[in-house]
This record gives C-alpha cells, structure tokens and sequence, in this order.
C-alpha cells in the first residue's frame, strides 16, 4: 500500500475510537509494523492533524482535521454517486439539493483522474412510486430531530381517526412511496411509528424532550425494527 493509503486508512481508524487506542492496537489492526505506526502518525500531526497522546498510553484523533483528497477508491465513488442520487430522487425537496450539493462539493476537490470516474458513474436509481403527501412537513420534522424538540400532531390512523399527540420525535425512515416518524408518543406511552402523509397538522413546540435521542434510539431497537407501511 502506497504511503498516502497508509494515512488515510490510520485517520479512518482514529475516527472510529472515541477514546484513546494504544499504537500496538493500532499497528496490529492497520497490519503495519509499530515503528511504521509511529512514522505515520509523526507524518500526520506534520499535516496539522491533532493526534493526541504518546507511545505506552495511547493515540485519540480531535475533531477538525480534514485530509486533502487523497484518494477514493472506485466502490467508494460509486457509493457516493449511487447514495446523493438515491436522495435527490427520494428524499424531500431540501434534502434533495442538499445531496446534489454535496456531491458537486465533492467532484470540486477530488483529483481530475477521480473526478472523471465520478462524473462517468453509471449507477443509476430505478423509478419508484410516486411519494405520498406529507414532503413539506420533513424540514420542521428533521429540525426538531436534530434540537430534540418536541412536535404536537395530529394524526389520521389507518381507518381514518384523527387524534391530537405530542411526540418526541429522533428518526425519520424513507420508504419508497412514504415516509415514516419514529418517535416516543405521550399520549400511548410507547413508541409509536407514524407516516408523514397522516399527520394533517404539525407544530413545533418549543420544549426539549427530557432524554437524548441516541438513548431513544437504543431502547427503540430493542423493540423492533419499524413495521411495512
């Protein structure tokens, strides 16, 4: 492997630990010798990376540090192309510029050999059915996911009945026609799964709900995975 292959690859794994991982850790999993480990990390905090730590304790990368282009391989172009216009075509209308926005950032920076490969991807998203109503609502849903807000909805189950809710809203699944809100609901003191095209009015409440959502999240999981549309 070439030494620019090297680096990327030890910042990919410094990225995956959150805590301080030893260089023989490392090494091993890197398959590199430990005196190679060490050059490599010398080499990095040379390019500005924070590489925090000493050989015997341990290594932690802080956030921040961007490697220049140095390479993508060809399933990783392909991944990028495939995923931005599977969300250009299927996500809602701020998602989608955001993919194509993203991606053109991306062809800005890549080398001219790699950008080629990008801009000549033949991977392409099939037609699916047309999407359910509900598109306007996901920007408002997506904010309150990120700030962990809660929303006040109101609801149309499958025959029709309308209810008032309030839910703590933290995941957002995209189905091919509909998209669904995974959420605590207080009112049925569980987790409730709701379509987007259903809820006929939403507001944004101006109320954190009172857990983090990465802990909701792991509880809901235990549950089960969100049922067929």
């Amino acid at each position: 492997m070439s030494h620019a292959g090297r680096l990327l690859d030890l910042i990919q794994v410094l990225r995956r630990h959150r805590h301080p991982v030893t260089g023989r850790a490392l090494a091993a999993e890197l398959g590199v010798s430990l005196r190679t480990l060490y050059r490599d990390i010398g080499a990095l905090q040379a390019h500005g990376a924070r590489i925090d730590g000493e050989p015997g304790i341990g290594y932690v990368l802080r956030p921040g540090f961007m490697l220049p282009p140095l390479m993508f391989s060809e399933e990783e172009i392909e991944a990028l192309v495939l995923g931005s216009r599977w969300v250009a075509d299927r996500g809602d209308s701020r998602l989608g510029v955001a993919a194509r926005n993203a991606l053109a950032k991306i062809a800005a920076v890549l080398p001219a050999d790699l950008r080629d490969d990008l801009d000549a991807s033949t991977l392409l998203v099939g037609p699916g059915q047309p999407i359910a109503a509900g598109d306007a609502e996901l920007p408002t849903i997506r904010q309150a996911i990120r700030t962990e807000r809660k929303l006040e909805i109101a609801y149309l189950d499958r025959y029709a009945v309308a209810t008032r809710r309030v839910i703590w809203p933290f995941a957002l699944a995209f189905f091919d026609r509909v998209r669904v809100v995974v959420a605590w609901c207080e009112l049925r003191q569980s987790f409730r799964h709701f379509r987007t095209d259903r809820v006929v009015a939403l507001a944004a409440l101006p109320v954190r709900y009172p857990r983090r959502r990465q802990a909701l999240a792991k509880e809901w999981r235990k549950v089960g995975d969100i049922p067929d549309p």
